[in-house]
């Protein structure tokens, strides 16, 4: 299959092309064109002549649009899944690939059912008062590599629902799946509504600084959310930044572990550990801490690994080597510093960026595995000896993404989990995320929401309507 760019709604090549590589056996599965500033300057272009229609179009034409692009979704999700494994390396099978299409289309179905009506603030003798939502106008959206195309979705369908127009930017590591997105949508969408260019860091600095972008919106790593605030401050670009989250979970004292075994793998290693909201460090009481190591180590064990095309594996490899020899090197940092590893730890022969299941005893705060987010399938046990003390420890990095709290008593274990500084807290489960409810970071996980009608409103501006009588 031929991939291409999409710009004011055909399709474009260019003389470079981008290797794109199967993490499970590091061979190419497919080359698709490589972006430059060019593509760039031609997206926006397409983009902004685009908008004043788009913007104009009435509501229930916006509303029509996005339920036929969430049936496209649904009826090519094979093909779109299929690809996603391929360059991503999530399973088809459990919460992977076909999960991520499921996805897409549900909130792609429940974007479209959102509406921002006028608000009247003031309707009496002396006048009125009311406030419009408009759109903000052209969004850059810059996805990462770890759910490609449902980030991609969550970008794109609230910027078309409020009548924006878009240029997305996938990552260079898992293109595939988002051009062919792009190019379904653009067979519904009037040219230039949609547009989608490929490159590296070069390719998206100049989309986060381009003078006709209005908003951008990230979702990646820390060190570069605040590169794009810095390249967008001379023009004041809006921002909806979701950041790194090295998200803590607490099991309070005398939990039952046994029932919560499910729940707490796939909290700390959907997707390999590549999820933003997973539970990346763990928190046990002394006292009960050898058996809860004990008995998830034993549940991790019986999880089949490997290439995600074969529908026995539930987790896959990571996706590129980068991120492999980032996990890698913190496993090994944390026994260098005294961790005991219990699961795991070592990759197994072959070819591919496979790393095992690895439970990590006797972690500590000097370790980075605690400190940095790991963002794969290595998991540190933390030991506590008051909730106080392990309350403290979950609040004590710069990031607030999420965090748990896990525990018999659910309503107990909510009243720990407000005081947690994430922006989602929740209780015996970790990372379950709904369409209409609003999701983001504190501190340095991020700014601005997405999702539901907070989210939403990030996509367009207030102006206030003031009628003298």
């Amino acid at each position: 299959m031929n991939f291409m760019l999409t710009i004011d709604g055909q399709p474009v090549s260019t003389g470079a092309m981008l290797d794109v590589i199967n993490p499970a056996d590091e061979t190419i599965v497919a080359k698709c064109p490589q972006g430059n500033r060019e593509i760039v300057d031609a997206a926006v272009a397409a983009a902004r002549r685009a908008f004043p229609q788009w913007s104009a179009a009435p509501d229930a034409e916006r509303v029509a649009k996005l339920l036929e692009i969430a049936d496209l979704i649904q009826n090519h999700s094979k093909e779109l899944a299929e690809l996603i494994t391929l360059e991503q390396g999530k399973p088809q099978s459990g919460p992977g690939a076909n999960q991520e299409l499921k996805g897409a289309a549900a909130w792609t179905r429940a974007t479209a059912s959102l509406t921002l009506p006028e608000q009247i603030i003031q309707d009496d003798a002396a006048g009125k008062i009311l406030v419009r939502r408009k759109p903000v106008g052209v969004v850059g959206s810059i996805t990462p590599w770890n759910w490609p195309l449902l980030i991609a979705v969550w970008h794109i369908m609230p910027a078309l629902r409020v009548g924006c127009t878009v240029v997305i930017k996938p990552s260079p590591f898992t293109p595939l799946s988002t051009l062919r997105l792009i190019e379904l949508m653009s067979k519904v969408l009037p040219p230039g509504v949609i547009n989608a260019v490929t490159g590296g860091p070069e390719v998206g600095a100049h989309l986060t600084t381009h003078p006709n972008v209005d908003k951008i919106v990230f979702t990646g790593s820390i060190t570069t959310g605040k590169q794009i605030m810095r390249g967008g401050a001379a023009t004041l670009k809006r921002m909806t930044l979701e950041l790194g989250g090295n998200d803590a979970g607490i099991i309070l004292p005398g939990t039952r572990i046994e029932p919560l075994l499910e729940k707490l793998f796939w909290s700390c290693f959907v997707n390999a550990g590549q999820t933003c909201a997973a539970l990346k460090r763990l928190y046990v009481h002394a006292d009960q801490y050898e058996e809860v190591v004990r008995n998830f180590a034993d549940y991790c064990a019986t999880i089949p690994v490997g290439n995600g095309m074969d529908p026995k594996h539930l987790i896959g490899p990571l996706t590129n080597r980068m991120q492999f020899e980032k996990v890698a090197g913190y496993v090994e940092d944390a026994q260098a510093r005294g961790a005991r590893i219990v699961l795991g730890g070592r990759k197994p022969p072959g070819p591919g960026f496979f790393y095992p299941l690895t439970i990590i005893a006797d972690a500590t705060h000097d370790m980075l595995v605690v400190t940095e987010e790991q963002f794969g399938p290595a998991l540190p046990i933390v030991k506590y000896t008051t909730v106080d003390e392990a309350i403290a420890y979950a609040n004590a990095l710069e990031v607030g993404l999420g965090g748990s709290v896990w525990g018999n008593d659910p309503q107990v274990a909510a009243e720990l989990a407000g005081r947690l500084e994430c922006g989602t807290a929740w209780v015996n489960q970790h990372g379950a995320l709904h369409p209409l409810a609003p999701f983001g970071g504190v501190k340095c996980s991020g700014i601005g929401v997405e999702f539901g009608v907070d989210g939403l409103k990030e996509y367009t501006t207030a102006q206030v309507i003031s009628i003298a009588r």
